[in-house]
Parts: C-alpha cells; sequence; structure tokens
C-alpha cells in the first residue's frame, strides 16, 4: 500500500469493499484549499510580523506614510472626519465670540456694529467660516475692524486650513501617484522550466508587459523556496536565474 501510495501520490486513496458497504467506495473528501502563496504575483511578500513592541507608536511616529500606505476606504474616511472636524471647531469658535460679545441678541439693530456682520446663530457663523475657508466671499458676511479677537482668530483659521490642506491633499495625491497597479499589466509565464543555459541549470520564466509605454531601469527579484537545502544557501546548480 505504501508503494502505491507513493506510486499515486497523496491526493489518491486505496479504499477496500466490504459486504457491508455494497461495494460502494465511502464518499470522497472535500478537496484541498489552494495553497496560498509566498509571494503574491503584484509583487508583495505575505509575511506578517508578530510580537514586536511599540507597533503603533513607531506608525504613528511616520503618520504621513502611514496614510499614505492606508487602504482607500480609511484614507477617504479620514479626509473627511478631519474636515468635517475641523469646519466645526472653527465654526463654534466664530460663534463663541459672537456669543460672548453679545452680537447674537443685536444683529439686527443697524447702529451696534458687530464682530463678524450677519452672524447671529450657529449656522451663519459654519456659513461664514466656510465662505472664508473656500475664498468665496458673498460679501454678506464680513470681519469688522472692532474685534481684535476675530482678526486674531482668521489669522489662525489661515493657517490651520493651509496646513490641514498641505497635509491631507498631498496625502491623496502620493497615494493617486503610486503605481500600485502597474503589476496588473505585468504578465508572468503559467509555468517556470529548468533548462541548460549557459552549462548550468537555471530556471526560467517569461514576463510580458501589455501596455506600450517602455519600462525604464526595471528590476526583477525572484525568490526560490527549497525543502532541505540549507539556511540562506542553494544547492549546486540550482541557482535561479532571470531573463
Amino acid at each position: 500500500m505504501s508503494a502505491l501510495r507513493r506510486k499515486l501520490g497523496d491526493e489518491y486513496q486505496v479504499v477496500s469493499t466490504s459486504a457491508s458497504g455494497g461495494g460502494l467506495p465511502p464518499p470522497r473528501s472535500a478537496p484541498r484549499g489552494k495553497r496560498q502563496r509566498f509571494v503574491d504575483k503584484n509583487g508583495r511578500c505575505n509575511v506578517q510580523h508578530g510580537n514586536l513592541g511599540g507597533e503603533t507608536s513607531r506608525y504613528l511616529s511616520d503618520l504621513f506614510t502611514t496614510l499614505v500606505d492606508l487602504k482607500w476606504r480609511w484614507n477617504l474616511f479620514i479626509f473627511i472626519l478631519t474636515y468635517t472636524v475641523a469646519w466645526l471647531f472653527m465654526a463654534s469658535m466664530w460663534w463663541v465670540i459672537a456669543y460672548m460679545r453679545g452680537d447674537l441678541n443685536k444683529a439686527h439693530d443697524d447702529s451696534y456694529t458687530p464682530c463678524v456682520a450677519n452672524v447671529y446663530n450657529f449656522p451663519s457663523a459654519f456659513l461664514f467660516f466656510i465662505e472664508t475657508e473656500a475664498t468665496i466671499g458673498y460679501g454678506y458676511r464680513y470681519i469688522t475692524d472692532k474685534c481684535p479677537e476675530g482678526i486674531i482668530l482668521f489669522l489662525f483659521q489661515s493657517i490651520l486650513g493651509s496646513i490641514v490642506d498641505a497635509f491631507l491633499i498631498g496625502c491623496m495625491f502620493i497615494k493617486m501617484s503610486q503605481p500600485k497597479k502597474r503589476a496588473e499589466t505585468l504578465m508572468f509565464s503559467e509555468h517556470a522550466a529548468i533548462s541548460m543555459r549557459d552549462g548550468k541549470l537555471t530556471l526560467m520564466f517569461r514576463v510580458g508587459n501589455l501596455r506600450n509605454s517602455h519600462m525604464v531601469s526595471a528590476q526583477i527579484r525572484c525568490k526560490l523556496l527549497k525543502v532541505g537545502a540549507p539556511a540562506g544557501k542553494f544547492l549546486p546548480g540550482t541557482m535561479p536565474g532571470c531573463w
């Protein structure tokens, strides 16, 4: 039986019939799952690091690169959340200034000069911030010269808005410019071959580019997994080559 198993392989089983079974073989077991690849076709290695101390702090220390490496759904969520929180916070600051000065109760008094004209509730303060931040400037709401705290808040708003725009828009631009999907148009041969080349056994496969654009300074890295070979070494005659 062992000789037969070696001949047929592990996927085949030797079954015996019995009188009680009616001569029918037992049901075949479920097919084996697809073996997980060590290196995906896009070049990513399926290696996960575990039991490393301070992983979260290391990712947060380089927050910009961490955001670039996130998936698109998380990038869009952080993009929308950051702008929403910043807008609500700055609109609240304008509303607080109007509330502390009493502008909300005297908004319709023509003889009174408020900090921001025509701001008499939170929605109007929010609209004033959006008009200022987006440089729309409808002209209906504007800062007066009787409010030094409003001028200081306006300067802080301009600086904070520039920082947020540069950070998030730069992150989105770099993420869109990354050629991660470039590997989708690179075709590899389904099977590799081991043949003699320059007097040596060489592992060979084909790589094709579907696009008409040329690839400058293209490099291919190969990894060979061999059972029984010493760590970090190849057996004689098994050094892989790429063409």
